[in-house]
C-alpha cells in the first residue's frame, strides 16, 4: 500500500485538464502511442465534442521513476531522491478525472473522498475561474494535499507572471511551488508525477495509527461508491475505493444505505477499460460488477461491505436535492413510451436524475424532470435526441418553493393545499394564487464571481438587478499592472437562486466580453417576495404559460408575456383578446384582431338590406365562436413563447 497514490485533477472547464491526463496515461505507458485519442477519460462522445467531463472516468497508471529517469535528472529537477523509496514494481496512480462543473459538485465531493491528494490546475491562458474555487474550498476542508500546476504554457498567450500571482494570493504557496506543464508538447508532465509520488501520502499513512492496533486483515470491508454506470450484459458497474478491508469476486455484499444484498460477480481496475482481478485491497481504486438492473438503487456515496461483517456505512453520505425543474414533452406524442424507457435508462447511470408523468392541455403528456442545474439539464436533453433520437419540447426552467397556505384551498393543478401546512411546490402550475397564501420561502446561494477588474464596472449594477447582495469584492493576483485588462476581481453575491433561471449567465457573459465565470452553492431559504403571473387566452387560463416571478417586475413580464403572444398568436374569425393576471386583477391585455370576410362580395348591388341581414348574421357567428371557442395554442407558438429573451 506504501507505493499507491490516489490524486484527481481540479480545473475549471476547458482548462487542458483532460489533455494533461492524456499525456500521463503516454508518459507512464498505459495506453500505447498508436491506440491514443484525444480525451482518453471522457467516454461520452458529446464530453468529447463538448470538451468538457460530464463523468468521472478513473484510471490506475504503473510508474516506473527509475526506469524513466536516472536518479541524476530526478536531481535536476531539485527533488530530494532520498526520501521516495522508489519500489521495485513501481508506483500505481489512480487517477479520478472529476467534473470541472459545479452543477456535479456532489459527485467531485465523493470523488475526493476517494483520494488523498489533488492537483489544482490552472489555465496559464485564463487564469483562476470561480468554479475551480467552490471544488478547491472542498478539498481543503477535506485536508487533501493540494499541488499547484499551470496548464498551456506554450501557448502565445500565456500571462505565467500573472496567473503564478493569482494562484499564490490564492493558496499562499511559493511561486516556485507551482509546476508548469503543457499537456500538448508534454514539458512538466513528468516533473508533476514526481511531485504527485513525492507530496501526496499513500493510503497506508492516512490509517497509519489505527493500523498499529489491528492487523490488516482484520479490518471489515468498507468501500466508498463513487460512481457507476450501465451496462446491457452485467448490471449495474460500480466505481469504488477500498477504505477498509479487501473484496474478491462471487462474495456476498451489501449497499450499506439502499439495504440491496448482492453478489460481486467480478471485480477489477481501470486501465482505463476494465480489467478484472482476483480482489481489491485497501487503498486501491477499481469497480465491482453488481448484476443490479433496477433503477434507483446505486446511488453515488453509498457503502459497500460484506453481508456477515457488521461494519457501518461510511459517514458524509447525502442525496443531492434537484435545484432546477423543467417539463420535457414528446414531439410527437406517439414517443411518449420511448421517453419513458430512455428517462430509465439514463437514471440507471445518474441517480440524481428525477422525473414523473405530467400532462398539459398544449403540450400533451410528458414528464416534469429535475436536475442538479443548468448544465445538467443541458446535457439530459441532449443525451435523450442523440442517444435515442427524440425530437423534444423543454418548458422554461423553474424552482422548488416552500409555500404555507391560509386555507385548504385546490390550486389550478386539482391539488389541495393543507392549512398551515408547509407544501414544497415545483411548477408555477401548481402555485395557489396570492389570496391563499400565508408565507412563501425560496432558496438562496452565495454567488462567486470572478472577472477582469475592467469590467466590475458593467456588473455591479447587473447584480443589483437580479437582487443581488454584494458581500464583499477582492482582488486576485498582481496589485498593480503595466498591460490594460490585467488582474482580477473576486466578486461575492448573496441572491435568490431564482434570479440565475432569468438569463443570468449570457448577460453575465454578455456584460464581460465573454471573461466573466461565476459558481453558486445553496445556502438555506429565505421568504421570497414573488406572485404567481397567469395567462388567459380567449378567457380561459393556459397552466403550461404560467410562471412565477417577483413582484418587483410583474407588470414588466406581464407585458412582455402579452406582447409576444399577440404578435406570435395566428388570427382568428372572430376578435381574441390575451390577458396577463396577477393577484386577482388583470396586469396587461392585448386583442388580436378579427379577420374580416366580405359575406357580400358575391353580390352585385340588389336591396341594402339584404346585405344588412347577410352582415348581421355573420356578426351573431362570430359572437357565438367568441362565447364557445376554445383557442388551442399551436406548438411551435409554445416553445417561442417559453424561451428567454
Amino acid at each position: 500500500m506504501n507505493n499507491i497514490r490516489n490524486f484527481g485533477i481540479i480545473a475549471h472547464i476547458d482548462h487542458g485538464k483532460s489533455t494533461l491526463a492524456d499525456r500521463m496515461l503516454e508518459l507512464t505507458g498505459t495506453i500505447e502511442k498508436r491506440k491514443m485519442h484525444a480525451q482518453m477519460l471522457d467516454s461520452m462522445e458529446l464530453e468529447r465534442e463538448r470538451g468538457i467531463t460530464i463523468k468521472m472516468q478513473p484510471v490506475r497508471m504503473m510508474y516506473h521513476p527509475q526506469a524513466l529517469n536516472p536518479k541524476s535528472e530526478i536531481r535536476n529537477f531539485e527533488f530530494d531522491a532520498s526520501d521516495l523509496e522508489f519500489a521495485n514494481s513501481g508506483y500505481i496512480l489512480n487517477l479520478i478525472d472529476t467534473p470541472g462543473h459545479i452543477d456535479f459538485s456532489y459527485e467531485v465531493s465523493r470523488a475526493l473522498r476517494a483520494v488523498e491528494g489533488v492537483v489544482l490546475l490552472v489555465d496559464a491562458t485564463q487564469g483562476v475561474e470561480a468554479q475551480t474555487l467552490s471544488v478547491l474550498a472542498m478539498a481543503i476542508e477535506q485536508k487533501l494535499v493540494v499541488i499547484p500546476a499551470l496548464s498551456k504554457i506554450d501557448s502565445p498567450l500565456a500571462r505565467v507572471s500573472e496567473i503564478k500571482a493569482e494562484i499564490v494570493s490564492l493558496l499562499g504557496c511559493k511561486e516556485e511551488e507551482i509546476i508548469e506543464t503543457s499537456g500538448k508538447t508534454g514539458e512538466g508532465v513528468e516533473t508533476l508525477l514526481m511531485e504527485i509520488i513525492k507530496k501526496i501520502p499513500s493510503p497506508a499513512e492516512k490509517n497509519n495509527e489505527e493500523r498499529l492496533l489491528k492487523p490488516e486483515h482484520s479490518f471489515p470491508l468498507q468501500a466508498l461508491v463513487f460512481d457507476f454506470k450501465y451496462s446491457t450484459h452485467k448490471g449495474i458497474i460500480v466505481f469504488v475505493r477500498v477504505m477498509k478491508g479487501q473484496v474478491s469476486s462471487r462474495e456476498n455484499l451489501i449497499f450499506r444505505v439502499a439495504g440491496q444484498k448482492f453478489v460481486a460477480l467480478e471485480v477489477g481496475i481501470f486501465k482505463p477499460a476494465e480489467e478484472s482481478k482476483e480482489s481489491l485491497k485497501e487503498g486501491e481504486i477499481g469497480y465491482i460488477v453488481t448484476g443490479i438492473k433496477t433503477p434507483g438503487i446505486v446511488s453515488v456515496g453509498d457503502t459497500i461491505g460484506k453481508e456477515k461483517e457488521n461494519a457501518p456505512a461510511l459517514s458524509g453520505y447525502s442525496v443531492p436535492n434537484p435545484v432546477v425543474w423543467a417539463s420535457i414533452f414528446p414531439e410527437d406524442q406517439n414517443d411518449l413510451l420511448l421517453l419513458r424507457q430512455s428517462l430509465a435508462k439514463l437514471k440507471l447511470t445518474d441517480s440524481s436524475l428525477y422525473y414523473e408523468e405530467e400532462s398539459s392541455g398544449v403540450l400533451g403528456k410528458g414528464f416534469r424532470c429535475g436536475f442538479l442545474g443548468m448544465l445538467h439539464l443541458e446535457i439530459i436533453s441532449e443525451r435523450l435526441k442523440r442517444e435515442f433520437d427524440l425530437t423534444l419540447v423543454i418548458t422554461q426552467p423553474s424552482i422548488t418553493y416552500n409555500v404555507w397556505c391560509k386555507t385548504n384551498p385546490s390550486t389550478s393543478s386539482g391539488r389541495k393545499n393543507s392549512p398551515n401546512k408547509m407544501e414544497k411546490i415545483y411548477s408555477p402550475a401548481f402555485f395557489p394564487e396570492d389570496g391563499l397564501l400565508e408565507k412563501i420561502e425560496e432558496p438562496w446561494v452565495n454567488v462567486h464571481i470572478i472577472t477582469p477588474t475592467q469590467y466590475v464596472g458593467n456588473l455591479l449594477p447587473f447584480l443589483y438587478e437580479h437582487e443581488g447582495e454584494i458581500s464583499s469584492t477582492e482582488s486576485l493576483g498582481l496589485a498593480h499592472s503595466s498591460q490594460v485588462g490585467d488582474g482580477k476581481t473576486r466578486i461575492l453575491v448573496f441572491m435568490p437562486l431564482r434570479e440565475l433561471m432569468r438569463g443570468f449567465f449570457d448577460k453575465l457573459k454578455s456584460l464581460s466580453q465573454g471573461y466573466a465565470s461565476f459558481s453558486y452553492e445553496e445556502v438555506g431559504v429565505r421568504e421570497a417576495n414573488v406572485t404567481k403571473l397567469s395567462v388567459l387566452v380567449g378567457g380561459q387560463e393556459e397552466p403550461a404559460l404560467a410562471r412565477v416571478v417577483s413582484k418587483r417586475i410583474v407588470e414588466k413580464e406581464a407585458e412582455t408575456i402579452a406582447e409576444k403572444l399577440k404578435n406570435l398568436l395566428p388570427r382568428q374569425m372572430f376578435e381574441l383578446k390575451i390577458q396577463t393576471k396577477s393577484g386577482g386583477r388583470i396586469i396587461a391585455s392585448k386583442t388580436i384582431s378579427a379577420f374580416r370576410k366580405d359575406v357580400t362580395q358575391h353580390m352585385y348591388g340588389g336591396d341594402i338590406t339584404r346585405k344588412m341581414k347577410l352582415r348581421e348574421k355573420q356578426k351573431k357567428g362570430k359572437k357565438k365562436m367568441k362565447d364557445k371557442g376554445k383557442i388551442k395554442i399551436p406548438q411551435d407558438v409554445f416553445i417561442k413563447i417559453m424561451r428567454p429573451d
